[in-house]
């Protein structure tokens, strides 16, 4: 017998317990029709505030300037401030040399790789290439040739921000682990400090004027997702958001699949799934991608997620939420999404982009031409 199927028969296993409390979770403010919808989203709002934990000290954000380069396609500023007491963040700032100024921006958030230069389409590690060389991941690239300002944030525990402490110490070698228990400790989560991040980064945007920062998207895959979900969430200035390889039924993912420590949130299930979520983002522009065959966030958890946000999105008056189905863009080579088999993709303006929810179910690339940015288009 496999250890996996003597786990299954094993009644002292902890998911003999676990197992049947995800399924009979009690999710005290899930999305029930008919409920005053104004009174319910104040009620998410204030909860989801408290389980990712306190904000930080607001300190000054003291942006520095490191350099300024002209590449081919943009000009590239890398910059750094300070987001709270003891933790600076490294950006990438790519502005497109066509079009006029000032522009929408997408934020780009990568997820569990080795850090925010593969947004820029640079190598820097072993592996680095193969990832780079189907055109997967290059977010910030993608979004300055369709014409939009791009910055690409390091976030924390990846790249320049990742774990260093010696090796005396570490046991566990995830880079995210040992940050994000001690985040609890500390009575806050990985979600809540990385989202923190996001919002102060759109402060900083405010410092450029050849930047709109009053048209912001954010886009990332997997645990870039992740954030861009919860941000997208908790910070309505986010005009419009694209999370990749994460949305998906808690129970069917997180729960039952192994996953990295800052993935998880104490006590969500008590009182909302990720669906039930959607309402903090309701009725602006959300575009849901997953892969048909992503063996961690599971399409039978995306398709029963996305179905509450298509009845929190109508109860939010955006009626015209709907699935973009299959087909669309084809013969990209490229990966992105675990799983990935193809693409649906629609380009701004293909919908109202204030009412319309497009899934991608198959695709094999995440593409900012799919980002239903709602932003007026680039200048």
């Amino acid at each position: 017998m496999t250890p996996e199927a003597e786990a299954m028969t094993n009644p002292f296993a902890p998911e003999a317990c676990h197992e049947p409390a995800l399924d009979s979770a009690p999710r005290r403010l899930r999305y029930r029709a008919g409920a005053d919808y104004a009174r319910w989203r104040t009620a998410v709002r204030r909860k989801l505030g408290e389980l990712l934990g306190p904000d930080p000290e607001r300190v000054p954000l003291n942006v520095r300037r490191e350099w300024d380069r002209d590449e081919a396609e943009f000009r590239e500023r890398r910059i750094v401030f300070t987001s709270e007491r003891h933790a600076d963040v490294p950006c990438h700032l790519l502005v497109p040399k066509r079009g006029r100024p000032p522009y929408p921006v997408v934020i780009c958030l990568q997820g569990h790789s080795t850090g925010m230069h593969i947004s820029l389409g640079r190598p820097k590690y072993p592996g680095d290439e193969r990832t780079i060389a189907g055109g997967d991941r290059d977010f910030a690239l993608q979004a300055v040739r369709q014409g939009y300002a791009a910055l690409a944030l390091e976030q924390r525990c990846f790249g320049e921000r990742a774990d260093s402490r010696s090796k005396d110490v570490r046991s566990i070698q995830h880079t995210c682990h040992h940050a994000s228990m001690t985040a609890l400790l500390l009575g806050r989560t990985m979600i809540g400090e990385r989202v923190w991040d996001v919002r102060r980064a759109i402060e900083v945007l405010r410092e450029f004027p050849e930047v709109d920062a009053r048209r912001i998207a954010c886009m990332g895959n997997s645990g870039g997702g992740t954030i861009t979900y919860f941000a997208a969430c908790m910070e309505p200035r986010i005009q419009a958001a694209m999370p990749s390889c994460y949305v998906c039924s808690l129970g069917r993912s997180i729960g039952r699949i192994d996953h990295c420590a800052d993935n998880y949130v104490p006590g969500m299930l008590q009182w909302f799934d990720l669906g039930d979520l959607a309402c903090l983002i309701a009725p602006r522009p959300l575009v849901v991608v997953a892969g048909a065959t992503d063996n961690i966030f599971p399409i039978e958890g995306v398709r029963e997620c996305y179905a509450v946000i298509e009845e929190v999105y109508r109860a939010a008056g955006a009626a015209g939420a709907r699935p973009a189905g299959k087909g669309g863009t084809s013969g990209v080579p490229s990966t992105s999404c675990r799983g990935g088999t193809g693409m649906a993709a629609a380009r701004p303006g293909s919908a109202s982009p204030a009412v319309t929810i497009r899934v991608l179910w198959r695709l094999n690339r995440l593409m900012v031409t799919s980002l239903p940015m709602g932003l007026g288009g680039p200048g």
